[in-house]
């Protein structure tokens, strides 16, 4: 089965199959969107966002459909339902830019919740519950030089690459600025959680680490919110949630 086909099959169009991004049921009211596989590890998956208005500086054809597909789901009471898809890098050139294709996709339907974060729009479960980015120190290996850096593999955390974060930054959110030895006393010295700028789930096996470009020390809150959405928001975007910016 084709992607059209499927589309089809659910009684939904669009403007045109070649280019476009959403598509529409009129007669039941819901949008469809595919969700695509590297967008959909944390709890909400990014199905649509401003930044994707131009590629390579030319504008997507689908865009502003798409865009208008958004605003019947936050205005029109439309439903919102996502399926599955595999990406591809085949369009991809040497510098990481170029067009997505899709690999494959799975031809079922889920309705999800939509919610704006930032200039993305998500597609959630009602259901889905708080998963706290918490933090396992394993060590494996750990070498000191002109570069410091650590061997882990997708599960493990290194206790001295943490450290060498925290004695490079220092105990201190990053994103919000809470330090816990000044709020709870020595109780809080040297409290931090520790996030990877790269999302540990997709790295490989093995992945050499540079603590002090990789890592950012922040408190559990803002770990939290920076894993609530896929891809992970970045310190830049959480300190402007934090300033009331959207």
């Amino acid at each position: 089965m084709t992607r059209k086909q499927f589309i089809e099959s659910v009684g939904a169009t669009c403007k045109n199959w070649t280019w476009s991004w959403s598509f529409i049921n009129e007669k039941d009211r819901f949008v469809i969107f595919g969700a695509w596989d590297r967008h959909t590890e944390g709890q909400k998956a990014l199905i649509f966002s401003e930044d994707w208005q131009f590629n390579t500086r030319k504008k997507q054809s689908g865009y502003q459909q798409s865009r208008d597909h958004i605003s019947l789901v936050e205005s029109q009471g439309f439903r919102l339902m996502t399926f599955p898809m595999k990406y591809s890098d085949e369009r991809k050139g040497k510098d990481g830019t170029g067009p997505a294709k899709i690999e494959g996709f799975t031809p079922a339907l889920t309705q999800k919740s939509l919610t704006k974060i930032g200039n993305g729009w998500y597609a959630s479960d009602a259901s889905d519950l708080i998963r706290l980015a918490e933090e396992v120190s394993h060590p494996e290996r750990y070498s000191e030089g002109a570069k410091l850096s650590i061997i882990i593999n997708a599960f493990e955390r290194n206790a001295a690459a943490r450290k060498a974060c925290i004695e490079h930054f220092g105990a201190k959110c990053a994103a919000c600025t809470f330090d816990f030895s000044e709020r709870y006393g020595p109780i809080g010295e040297g409290f931090i959680h520790v996030h990877h700028v790269v999302p540990i789930g997709t790295i490989g096996t093995e992945y050499e680490i540079d603590p002090i470009a990789d890592l950012i020390p922040v408190c559990p809150n803002c770990h939290a919110m920076i894993h609530q959405v896929d891809p992970p928001l970045t310190i830049l975007q959480l300190q402007g949630l934090l300033c009331g910016q959207k």
